[in-house]
């Protein structure tokens, strides 16, 4: 009598590679819904005035991995935002957010993918970048 391993090779190498490789890879098949975390590059403008936030400021804030979830937080609040491609998203800043000129912080958010914990990293904060408002 044959084992079912022996039987299986391809079933075998892949239940052995699901329990080795776990993590967000092609190798985890569990992690089909899971989003990538998003990495922000640059923003558009790095200065603007108080002036062109009172009137209604659209920024740009170029990058990778957007996706339709992502939103912007602006010195930690959540706003959202219209992703117009994988490597750009755009958000108008107000003066309800930027009371008076300063610097904000501003970063991309891209909630989970997942219903559970699989193993999946999913989603994730970029780092933050500084728009200064004078």
């Amino acid at each position: 009598m044959k084992r079912i391993c022996t039987s299986f090779p391809a079933l075998s190498a892949l239940l052995l590679a699901l329990l080795v490789f776990q993590g967000c890879n092609p190798m985890n098949a569990l992690c089909g819904s899971s989003r990538p975390a998003p990495i922000l590059n640059s923003l558009a403008d790095t200065t603007i005035t108080f002036a062109q936030v009172q009137q209604g400021f659209l920024l740009t804030l170029n990058g990778r991995e957007f996706v339709g979830s992502s939103v912007v937080i602006i010195d930690g609040t959540t706003v959202n935002a219209q992703v117009l491609s994988s490597t750009q998203v755009s958000v108008t800043i107000t003066a309800t957010m930027i009371s008076a000129p300063e610097s904000a912080s501003i970063s991309v958010k891209t909630p989970s993918g997942n219903s559970g914990y699989v193993g999946c990293t999913s989603g994730g904060t970029s780092q933050a970048l500084v728009l200064t408002i004078t």
